[in-house]
């Protein structure tokens, strides 16, 4: 029987979108080793640090779903008495998208507050990864936004990594995704031409470029469609897929963009199969954010490697729901970072006996093979490959936009899977 694997696309995605209209950098701090842990005394709150980049250059909201998410995971735990009888004591720290900001927070979460463990770290510029991995602090549930995830040991993203993780992103430099999105369009819905809308900035065109391979590769027309950075046309780019006949609609785009895209859609008359996006744009304010293109909204795809936030008949995200439902709107990154907390917390629970320490938590981590969080992820795997696959059989959680009743899972996430080829990608 063949062993389900996680979507690599459809995390990538969300990063590099991140990624397209900001770059942040900053000096490392000084690095130390933080050879000897403590064990956390039996009546002595846990301490956990989230690193958010709140303030950040793409906007306040962008970042901090999985803030929320854990946060609410462990209000859920302190309410029921804890961690065997632990309170978790969850110790914020904004790094404002930079990578001096980012460094200030490792400093402060890991040499004065003493956490335990990070969790659901996001952060634009994740400049202090290299401290945290030498000071073999488990990172858990991060959102893998740069290649960290897939370079440090001890970090441990929210989707797993195949990679090394020995200083080097990747293998060489290189890290690899499928192109399972495309194969399930292709083999369920039919499509066979596809656009791709870009900026003409470095960063949106080389994503557009992997995406274009990823289609090639799968056998479709593909219509590449560029678009001004500074004075964008997306009138004339949905003109053009319109007249190429486009069926699949993917970009390289901020999430603006994208609704500036569908308005224009809906303008000329483009009506497609799907209008393809990504795990970041999972959210409740689809109608807010696509308000004056209803036919492109409710054409609206997203595919992920996590079970839809908006489906209650799963008794796993109705108790997410449940826990979350103070919170104004709702995000599949929310339910990420709850997933990342449950994880922290099934760890620290199997060191309670002996004492919950980094280490501990680190050992089970490092061993978690088949992470799904209740059934709320695609079964995780830590591996370290000393050559990247050539393919994988990989499943992936698809969802559609419906208006009134929200996003819709369309199968059964578990069941969705490919044995797709993997395509080399520079981070």
């Amino acid at each position: 029987m063949r062993r389900r694997r996680r979507s690599r696309v459809a995390e990538s995605a969300a990063a590099t979108l991140l990624l397209l209209l900001s770059a942040a950098c900053g000096s490392r701090l000084p690095e130390s080793d933080f050879e000897h842990a403590t064990a956390t005394p039996r009546t002595a709150p846990v301490r956990v640090g989230v690193i958010t980049s709140t303030t950040s250059p793409v906007g306040g909201a962008a970042f901090t779903g999985p803030r929320d998410g854990a946060v609410a995971y462990f209000d859920r735990i302190n309410a029921r008495g804890g961690i065997d009888g632990h309170r978790v004591e969850v110790r914020l720290c904004d790094d404002g998208g930079s990578g001096v900001g980012n460094n200030t927070c490792v400093h402060q979460l890991l040499d004065e507050d003493k956490v335990v463990a990070l969790v659901a770290t996001t952060s634009l510029a994740y400049a202090g990864a290299p401290r945290v991995s030498r000071a073999r602090v488990p990172d858990i549930g991060g959102q893998p936004i740069g290649p960290a995830y897939d370079t440090w040991p001890h970090l441990y993203g929210i989707y797993g990594s195949l990679a090394p993780r020995n200083g080097t992103p990747g293998w060489g430099g290189e890290l690899y995704g499928g192109t399972e999105v495309y194969r399930y369009f292709k083999r369920e819905h039919g499509a066979r031409t596809a656009a791709v809308v870009s900026y003409n900035q470095p960063a949106s065109a080389s994503y557009a470029r992997l995406v274009e391979r990823g289609l090639k590769a799968e056998g479709y027309r593909v219509v590449g469609e560029q678009v001004d950075f500074a004075l964008p046309n997306f009138r004339a780019a949905a003109a053009d897929l319109k007249a190429q006949g486009a069926d699949l609609v993917l970009d390289a785009l901020d999430t603006h963009g994208n609704a500036r895209l569908c308005e224009a859609m809906d303008q000329v008359g483009a009506h497609v199969t799907a209008k393809v996006t990504n795990v970041q744009n999972w959210t409740s304010t689809v109608p807010e954010d696509y308000g004056n293109s209803p036919a492109c909204r409710n054409a609206l795809w997203v595919t992920g490697s996590s079970r839809n936030f908006d489906d209650t008949s799963d008794p796993a995200v109705r108790e997410f729901r449940e826990a979350t439902k103070g919170l104004p709107t709702h995000s599949q990154w929310q339910l990420e970072g709850w997933a990342a907390a449950l994880w922290f917390t099934r760890a620290a629970r199997s060191c309670a006996a002996s004492g919950i320490t980094r280490a501990c938590v680190d050992a089970f981590m490092d061993r978690s093979e088949g992470f799904d969080a209740g059934g709320l992820l695609i079964p995780v795997r830590f591996e370290r490959l000393a050559a990247p696959p050539k393919a994988r059989w990989t499943c992936l959680s698809v969802a559609r936009w419906r208006d009134g009743r929200g996003w819709i899972t369309q199968g059964d996430m578990d069941r969705t899977c490919f044995d797709v080829p993997q395509l080399a990608y520079t981070p």
